[in-house]
């Protein structure tokens, strides 16, 4: 957006020493332009975006960004996607975002570490032109853009659902991502909003699993194997919680956990082991969808400011429902559900996982 910018100034200036020029040559008034020469033209493409990731080997966060590079590569219209990829707080993602603004790129999608916490460098960013979308988790920064999954109604019909199989009562675990953040703070609210119509379901337990399969796994062993439970709601570490209950070779207990290929997996073919357990989606895809609404707002297509996907819900009673979310060639960690239309343009699975951004 900025490039576009300097290069119409530079074309004026042009203009109207030509003018100037023509005017000194000859004593006579010079035709007017033609409106168009004194507009702004349409961009149409040639853009560098950023993206801020601050979540290293997680399985989602991966195919997010690989979601976001195959968008950039179907859409046309992207030259370069320059990703900042680290672990870290809001501190380092307010530095990652300085550099990519540094950078002179024309849009930054982020998955925020705090809803507050960055609106100062993203209010920034945008008086410099930049369109900046926050994707998966929301900011409150003026002007930005936020497109989710509904991470209350994640919450909410996981736990719902998790409380009826119980017959509303008993113990259960809430096993959370990373205390703090956007996307945590919703689902809880979501967990509570559910807990609230069931006063005989008890919370025997909470732990932040920092959304880290091996945090999660040692996790899930220490509890089913020195506390009483009925039943596990997960914020997405949900396969290597299932791999404890075969490891220390105890009955499984409903478990509630995302649409990640290992769970679904799981689901279909532990059931006659007792295996009882719901899938929410909550697909990566969505930092394609932020892309797809960066570009719109880009190319002067006025996007809406907030864009929420609806989650849905497939347990094992639903098989062929289950089956669809199944990809046997996919990795443990990533979702199946990557075609989010209106939004993206890539053909599918094969895109995504591919990888790889223009140029790359």
């Amino acid at each position: 957006m900025k490039r576009r910018n300097r290069k119409t100034l530079g074309g004026l200036l042009l203009l109207i020493l030509a003018l100037l020029v023509a005017g000194c040559a000859a004593p006579v008034s010079a035709p007017a332009a033609p409106a168009a020469a004194t507009e702004a033209p349409a961009q149409e493409g040639g853009f560098t975006i950023g993206v801020s990731n601050t979540l290293v080997g997680n399985g989602w966060r991966e195919q997010m960004i690989c979601a976001i590079k195959a968008e950039a590569t179907a859409s046309g219209l992207v030259d370069q996607v320059i990703v900042v990829n680290r672990n870290g707080g809001p501190t380092e993602q307010i530095a990652d975002l300085e550099g990519l603004i540094s950078q002179g790129v024309d849009a930054i999608i982020l998955n925020p570490t705090d809803r507050e916490g960055l609106n100062a460098v993203i209010e920034a960013a945008i008086a410099q032109g930049i369109v900046v979308v926050a994707v998966d988790q929301a900011v409150t920064a003026e002007g930005a853009y936020v497109v989710t999954n509904d991470q209350v109604a994640y919450a909410r019909i996981g736990a719902e659902w998790l409380f009826e199989t119980l017959g509303g009562q008993g113990q259960v675990v809430e096993m959370r991502g990373i205390d703090g953040v956007p996307a945590d703070t919703d689902r809880h609210a979501g967990f509570q909003e559910a807990l609230a119509k069931y006063p005989d379901i008890v919370v025997s337990a909470e732990t932040f699993t920092g959304w880290d399969p091996s945090t999660g796994a040692q996790q899930a062993l220490d509890l089913i194997t020195t506390t009483d439970i009925d039943g596990i709601w997960t914020s997405g570490i949900d396969y290597p919680v299932v791999e404890q209950f075969q490891t220390a070779n105890v009955p499984f207990v409903p478990i509630v956990g995302a649409d990640n290929n290992g769970f679904v997996q799981q689901l279909l073919e532990l059931a006659d082991d007792g295996l009882v357990g719901a899938a929410v989606t909550n697909p990566p895809a969505i930092g394609a969808v932020g892309l797809a609404i960066a570009l719109d707002a880009l190319t002067g297509k006025n996007p809406e400011q907030v864009t929420l996907l609806t989650p849905a819900l497939f347990d094992t009673s639903n098989a062929e429902g289950l089956q669809g979310l199944y990809a046997p060639d996919q990795q443990v960690g990533w979702s199946t559900y990557v075609n989010i239309p209106p939004y993206t343009s890539y053909s599918g699975s094969a895109d995504v996982s591919a990888c790889k951004a223009p140029g790359e």
